[in-house]
């Protein structure tokens, strides 16, 4: 009985919401949610927050482009987001003679601000629970898939209504708790976004692969866009006739920055998080997904790189790519690392045993779950072995060569789409084509080939394989320079005889199309060796997230993160990593002259004279901390996730004091487990953006547009 109590507290405290965990929704905000946000230094209503009826601080929280988030800082539709989220619009606007990546870029008028056809901005008008509805017409007696296919039907029906009430609205239906609840969120995008700012990499990426992350930071990881509006300020495709959008509500910016101790709250679109999940998920996501990015990527992104050093051409046109790709293979890397270090797989094993002998001991639900986690087990046993090689084969193929990325855009093309998705899906690949080295693409091709072999059985091995061993003696180099030089859809020449329907072009029998359905039937039947076993595993996903929180129903439980706007809220500190050591709650720019000369002939650590000469000068103005420095990064333990990059990080005033961009090595795990000692949110100084884009940038015309809040 002993054992019991102390397991039981074991998976108490591990739940227990502290003040700096959990991604909140706006809409369902609890009352002792409220109570300690006042507590750490909150002083807005909630309502000042977030209000669908009146202009809130959500109003000026925007997902930026659907894969990050920015804030709408000016009267004039300014929006501060992260330079990493920005920085395919900005590669896609260099060249070679206007390096934007290596030199920045700065718009002296709007009609020097440059359009972005493919990016859009996302506002957040009203969610709504509509969980009651989506789950009227299931039973506990139908079949995971059965079920799936009724809930599905009634989202797109909920989403159907709300589009045809108001063509400009977009409305969402989300599962949450793992499809135990139901939240509708509706938005209007705005498609007319320009750049205006970027500092140069070595100011918005500094530190690079090396540093990502990784704390102590000092990167600059800011870029500024403008969103431009149609007639009464509705939202407009780009037109040059386009005026700036006026927000409902504009942040302001602090230059009291904080100390430690200091409130601090998140607002963004964070992506996904799975604090719910079983261990034999966390045991599949291991040695699956993770490792795959890790192996696979490993060794694409060392062709890309070596070859991205050699030429300024290459490093543009594929700056975009390796950046995206490195993240998530690094991230990989740090979680893996930290499951094992941190113990959680151990922790999440010792929570699961005490919600079991809870099961066991309540009749209720010992009749409906008593072999839930034996089931979950065997499930996932089941899917190990093709989950892994379809994990392998998504990295190596799918991600892989981009002949076979544009063999399968050009092969799923609709015709029959609306005019503006035509020229939009044409665009997207045409941009790939651009930014195509072939030589390049084809040793990527062949060292995919390779490693997909050495990781997976035989049996999981698309039929090229047998052509290469027969045809081509077993040289993979063979088979692909033969593929390449046989498939016209090497160059845009085959996708406008694709696109014209030319009679003389047999799309079908093009080498590269034959591929890549090959590759589409092999991942279609490995993934149909795992459906019965992964419809098991998502309900008992599904039922073990409702127990947990029947098991402590008087809990105040956050939902796992989805992409939906969440907030997250803590106090600006530092922490210990290990044993001896301390970090600090700031940087300064002294931590980038440091690592200037540490690294010294180190790419990721490269800046320009004229930048170092900006920084070293000490003419910080009103943009110094009280002591003096210019602080450059800051950390908090909100919690925080991937999709919050360019997210706005609050004081207790709602007034802007940076931009989220990262978290911490040290922590990688807290997608699945937060480490409340470990876990920290790296952001942006908003003074130091400040301080670059007027010393560096000399952009008084954009920082007239803010509402600064002196000292």
């Amino acid at each position: 009985m002993r054992k019991f109590s102390v397991l039981l507290l074991a998976l108490f405290l591990c739940h227990t919401v502290i003040a700096d965990e959990g991604m909140w929704m706006l809409s369902n905000f609890q009352k002792q949610t409220r109570k300690t946000m006042k507590e750490l230094g909150l002083q807005l209503s909630p309502d000042k927050i977030y209000n669908p009826k009146k202009p809130a601080l959500t109003d000026a929280v925007v997902s930026f482009g659907g894969f990050c988030s920015g804030v709408v800082v000016s009267e004039d539709g300014l929006v501060f987001t992260n330079h990493h989220c920005g920085f395919s619009a900005i590669q896609q606007h260099s060249s070679v003679e206007n390096d934007y990546l290596k030199d920045g870029f700065i718009a002296r008028s709007h009609d020097e601000e440059l359009p972005n056809p493919e990016l859009f901005v996302r506002f957040l008008l009203r969610t709504e629970n509509v969980t009651d509805r989506v789950l009227s017409a299931v039973n506990d007696n139908m079949l995971e898939y059965e079920r799936r296919n009724i809930t599905d039907s009634i989202m797109v029906a909920i989403q159907n209504e709300i589009y045809e009430a108001d063509s400009t609205l977009i409305a969402i239906v989300d599962p949450y708790y793992a499809g135990n609840e139901f939240w509708l969120s509706i938005y209007q995008d705005y498609t007319d976004v320009r750049l205006v700012f970027a500092p140069p990499s070595s100011i918005g990426k500094f530190g690079w692969d090396t540093d990502n992350w990784v704390w102590p930071r000092h990167t600059g990881d800011f870029s500024v866009f403008r969103i431009y509006a149609g007639k009464d300020n509705k939202p407009a495709d780009y037109s040059p006739e386009n005026t700036p959008y006026r927000p409902k509500y504009v942040a302001p910016v602090s230059l009291d920055g904080y100390k430690e101790g200091s409130f601090c709250m998140t607002l963004g679109y964070p992506g996904m998080t799975e604090r719910y999940i079983s261990s034999y998920g966390i045991e599949e996501m291991m040695v699956g997904m993770n490792q795959a990015m890790i192996d696979i990527r490993g060794v694409k992104q060392a062709i890309w790189k070596r070859e991205m050093d050699r030429s300024d051409d290459i490093r543009i046109k594929y700056a975009s790519k390796y950046d995206e790709s490195s993240n998530y293979w690094k991230n990989s890397i740090g979680k893996n690392k930290t499951i094992r270090q941190l113990g959680v797989l151990e922790k999440k094993k010792q929570m699961e045993s005490t919600l079991f002998q809870w099961i066991q001991n309540t009749p209720s639900e010992r009749e409906k779950l008593l072999r839930l986690f034996v089931d979950l087990e065997l499930n996932y046993k089941n899917r190990r072995t093709p989950g892994r090689a379809l994990a392998y084969f998504s990295e190596a193929f799918l991600y892989g060569p981009e002949l076979m990325q544009l063999s399968l855009d050009i092969l799923n093309f609709d015709f029959e789409a609306e005019e503006k998705q035509l020229v939009s899906a044409f665009k997207k690949i045409l941009e790939k084509y651009q930014n195509l080295n072939l030589d390049i693409d084809k040793e990527v091709f062949t060292a995919m080939i390779g490693e997909y072999r050495n990781q997976v059985d035989s049996v999981y091995l698309p039929e090229f394989y047998k052509q290469i061993a027969t045809e081509y003696q077993g040289n993979d180099q063979a088979f692909v320079d033969s593929l390449y030089t046989r498939s016209k859809l090497t160059t845009p020449l085959g996708l406008k005889l694709f696109l014209n329907q030319d009679t003389t072009f047999n799309f079908i029998e093009d080498p590269a199309v034959t591929l890549a359905i090959d590759l589409i039937v092999k991942a279609f039947e490995i993934n149909s060796e795992m459906t019965e076993a992964t419809d098991n595993i998502n309900e008992g996903e599904r039922l073990l997230n409702a127990a947990i929180r029947r098991m402590y129903a008087d809990r105040n439980y956050y939902p796992d993160a989805n992409s939906t706007m969440r907030l997250s809220f803590g106090t600006v500190r530092g922490y210990t990593p290990f044993d001896g050591t301390e970090y600090n709650y700031y940087t300064t720019t002294a931590g980038i002259l440091e690592k200037v000369k540490t690294y010294a002939g180190d790419r990721d650590f490269e800046v320009a004279p004229e930048i170092l000469s900006i920084i070293s000068s000490g003419d910080y103005g009103r943009y110094a901390d009280k002591n003096g420095d210019m602080n450059v990064c800051f950390i908090s333990n909100n919690d925080i996730t991937g999709g919050n990059s360019g997210s706005a990080m609050f004081n207790g005033k709602g007034e802007l004091l940076g931009l989220a961009f990262d978290g911490n090595w040290e922590a990688m795990s807290s997608d699945i487990l937060f480490e409340p000692d470990l876990q920290r949110c790296i952001g942006v100084d908003v003074r130091y953006i400040l301080f670059i884009m007027d010393k560096f940038g000399h952009a008084n015309h954009l920082l007239e547009e803010l509402k600064i809040g002196h000292k």
